[in-house]
């Protein structure tokens, strides 16, 4: 999806963000700024996160909700490519508004980044389930934030190792599946399965090239695919079909991102 220009564009050719932390491997700031919008309740955090990423090259925050009604009105109103999304805000909450914007074909493009002072099971597992392609905790550090907002907006899913240690246990907890999957995994070819076997457990594109000596591009076009067959928005979601259509177990514990 094309973005509009943003009034204020910052100059593109900045190779890293200015907190020190270097972008993910693949990751280039681009030539249009990331636009975000900060939805919380608490006005001062609104603050402080507008302030850190106004202050970023090749980042922008478009707006602020404080509560998930606004936040679901901003995000189809403004089209950012990422919400930071905190849980608990009163009326509706984050997980809700995420189940809307994802779910939504008019806000189809925006990637949610679930950010909270709570790390709770049940919280990450809703949260992933709604469509969010990531889980922080407020806590982290500055320059750690503007990197997750960088691979979330270019797709790719994020999850803290402890968030996915607790994730995989409520996988464990859960043993029934709750979605629909198509034919299970029927369509989806040996090698894509072997791909997505190595997607659950947390390996990155370079690593399962290396593991199934396939060329990098090679296994994109695999993850491609099975997003496509498994009607899933990001490697969230394909860890979640891994582990509930049973190809993978939570006896078998993902390695650390």
């Amino acid at each position: 999806m094309t973005r509009p220009a943003v009034s204020g564009e910052r100059p593109s050719h900045a190779a890293e963000p200015s907190h020190g932390a270097p972008l993910p491997h693949g990751i280039e700031p681009p030539g249009v700024p990331v636009r975000v919008l900060i939805a919380d309740d608490q006005t001062l955090l609104r603050g402080s996160l507008r302030v850190l990423i106004d202050a970023e090259p090749g980042m922008v925050a478009t707006s602020e909700a404080t509560n998930g009604t606004e936040a679901v009105r901003c995000a189809r109103q403004d089209l950012p490519d990422v919400v930071l999304m905190d849980v608990r805000m009163p009326g509706m909450d984050g997980i809700e508004a995420t189940r809307q914007i994802c779910g939504s074909p008019a806000t189809a493009g925006v990637k949610v980044l679930i950010l909270t002072m709570f790390d709770l099971d049940e919280y990450v597992y809703a949260a992933l389930r709604a469509g969010a392609g990531g889980f922080l905790l407020k806590d982290t550090p500055p320059g750690e934030l503007i990197a997750a907002i960088r691979v979330i907006a270019a797709g790719d899913a994020l999850l803290a190792p402890a968030v996915t240690r607790r994730l995989i246990a409520e996988f464990a907890r859960r043993p029934e599946p709750s979605r629909q999957l198509p034919d299970t995994l029927d369509g989806v070819t040996e090698r894509e399965r072997e791909v997505l076997v190595l997607v659950a457990r947390g390996l990155s594109n370079t690593e399962i090239a290396a593991q199934l000596y396939l060329g990098l591009a090679t296994v994109k076009t695999h993850i491609g695919r099975l997003l496509a067959k498994l009607n899933c928005r990001d490697r969230a979601q394909l860890v979640i079909v891994a582990y509930e259509s049973g190809l993978v177990t939570a006896s078998v514990p993902p390695r650390a991102p």
